[in-house]
């Protein structure tokens, strides 16, 4: 069967115990139509990008599953349906990584920001770069 891991968004104004009350929901729409959740992780309470539905902040959840895909699209649908679900993405994926999301784990477990390349002396940040020279204003009269 084809691997899968979706990201749901609730709510904020749901509590934690509601919030992970739909993962359990969602985990046994999808094991009743033949799928299987590897793991599923309770990420909290983060702020959006954007608004949704007059919403600045949600509840976010992350499963990892082996499921048909007419599972998946059950799950999804339902999901779609519940009043409390603002959004839900799902992303086929090859394989799993093993342990916890990148979400999860401590931010120096993560390492650095990786390799930036050479930059090269970037010099004094004062210059004025391909711009030139900064022109004097003129009196108006």
């Amino acid at each position: 069967m084809p691997l899968y891991e979706h990201v749901l968004i609730a709510r904020q104004d749901l509590s934690n115990t509601q919030a992970e009350g739909l993962i359990e929901h969602f985990s046994a729409v999808l094991t009743d139509n033949g799928g299987k959740v590897i793991e599923n992780e309770y990420w909290g309470v983060r702020t959006l990008a954007y608004k949704i539905n007059k919403n600045r902040k949600g509840h976010y959840a992350y499963l990892r599953t082996d499921a048909p895909s007419a599972a998946v699209q059950e799950m999804e649908r339902l999901a779609r349906l519940h009043d409390d679900v603002m959004r839900v993405m799902t992303v086929r994926v090859d394989e799993h990584e093993e342990g916890p999301s990148i979400q999860m784990q401590k931010r120096d477990e993560r390492g650095d920001r990786g390799d930036r390349g050479d930059r090269g002396d970037r010099g004094d940040r004062g210059d004025r770069g391909d711009r030139g020279e900064r022109r004097e204003r003129r009196e108006r009269a």
